[in-house]
């Protein structure tokens, strides 16, 4: 057997998950030598503060501020700094140098990938990233090598760790938002600025990247629909309880046909309603999931932790062992597949199922208003049911009718909400929520 050097690694960022990276590397590090076949140098640590306090301890001699002159030495770097910047200009140098790169950025992937992946290829080198959705949840290699034969129909994923613990401790506890927010910020789920997970930002990131890897087809961050959990209510999760679903906020990406019959794609990220029996109402607390309908290989679901210092670091490792393995084999790294190139449709082309509840008068021909309005835009009603609550001092009783339409484009659902809104026959429409996983 030839023996062949150490292969150099460099690592882009000392926090939590830099810091876990180092230290498994090292308490692991025959183990993980004899299943590459050679040996795996950490050469430097680059960060901010050399004398910051880290968990776990990071050995002084590895520490740096001058991240420059690691990218050039190193056949591996690992980027987890995180953010836009400096961290594009890092994995650019880097892989121009003809190292290969390995990162748990979301951020930068979703926003700068196709240079990131077109950089790679001129050199043929090879990016890494299966630490960027689901942190420890083996995703990006399924949708990237097992399911590359096969033909994606649709990814549902919970991908937030923090807006799932805050929206199953609304269901199951019955806590308001606020106060499942505050548990949230104080068992560390969310930072002291929420926008990020609470405003769907982080799972918008990670639903550009599933589904331009799903379809073969780069979709740019700005062209996935997002909203966040802020309006969901404490009253809209009993009532979801109390109807057999519960609210999830979902990162969708899914094939769809256009409106000139051709086929596309679209990614989007709201709450929705789940039914109970589907396996993700079953993911709880911080833990993350996605369920990959495929056209051969069926239904498919990956649930795991989706964030935490050592979770994500196990996803770095395992891309640490593929790099090391690739460059004993040599050859050029495989580039990216975008071959499907298929069109980003706009969020109007999306067809799904409402729930609404409306406030209405408990009077005879309001419900035929109702349906005859939601007709009238080209949306049928699948189900209805009705609550009535008797008036007080003397005026007329008043009712709240909850109505599930079948699948529709967003476009006319939206049109139809609106409608009821104005409608006379309305008092006031109390929710609105999508319907998922049917």
């Amino acid at each position: 057997m030839i023996e062949y050097r150490n292969l150099k690694i460099a690592i882009l960022g000392g926090g939590t998950v830099g810091a876990n990276v180092v230290e498994l590397l090292g308490r692991h590090r025959e183990e993980l030598e004899a299943r590459v076949g050679t040996g795996l140098e950490v050469i430097g640590v680059a960060v901010r503060d050399a004398n910051a306090p880290r968990t776990p301890a990071i050995p002084a001699e590895l520490l740096t501020t001058d991240a420059e002159s690691l990218l050039t030495a190193a056949d591996i770097v690992v980027e987890l700094i995180g953010g836009l910047e400096p961290a594009r200009t890092y994995v650019l140098k880097a892989l121009r140098s003809g190292a290969d790169v390995i990162t748990a950025n979301k951020a930068l992937l979703a926003t700068h990938g196709p240079e990131l992946f077109d950089a790679a290829e001129q050199v043929g080198a090879q990016l890494y990233y299966e630490a960027a959705v689901a942190a420890a949840i083996p995703i990006i290699r399924p949708l990237r090598e097992s399911l590359a034969g096969d033909r994606i129909r649709r990814i549902l994923g919970i991908v937030n760790g923090s807006t799932n613990f805050i929206l199953d401790k609304m269901d199951i506890e019955g806590w308001s938002t606020d106060e499942a927010m505050r548990v949230a910020r104080e068992l560390g789920y969310l930072e002291a600025d929420p926008t990020l997970d609470v405003e769907g930002y982080d799972a918008a990131q990670k639903a550009a990247i599933l589904a331009s890897l799903a379809f073969h087809t780069q979709v740019p961050l700005d062209a996935v629909h997002r909203e966040g959990i802020a309006g969901v209510t404490h009253e809209q999760v009993a009532a979801a309880h109390d109807a057999g679903y519960v609210v999830k906020l979902l990162a969708i990406a899914e094939r769809l046909d256009g409106p000139d019959g051709h086929e596309g794609v679209a990614a989007r990220v709201h709450p929705a309603l789940v039914p109970r029996d589907h396996p993700l109402a079953a993911v709880h607390g911080g833990n993350n999931a996605v369920f990959v309908e495929a056209e051969f290989a069926g239904e498919l679901m990956f649930y795991g932790a989706g964030a935490g210092g050592v979770q994500t670091a196990s996803a770095v490792l395992g891309d640490i062992v593929s790099a090391a393995r690739r460059h004993l084999a040599g050859g050029p790294g495989v580039a990216e597949s975008t071959s499907a190139d298929l069109p980003v449709l706009p969020f109007a082309a999306v067809r799904t199922r409402y729930q609404v509840a409306l406030d209405v008068a408990d009077r005879p021909g309001v419900l035929a208003a109702v349906a005859q309005l939601v007709a009238d835009h080209g949306v049928s009603i699948e189900t209805a049911s009705q609550t009535t609550r008797p008036g007080e001092g003397g005026a007329e009783p008043t009712a709240t009718l909850v109505i599930v339409t079948h699948r529709a484009a967003e476009s006319a659902l939206a049109a139809t909400v609106a409608a009821l809104g104005r409608s006379e026959a309305v008092e006031r429409v109390t929710s609105v929520l999508r319907v998922e996983g049917l």
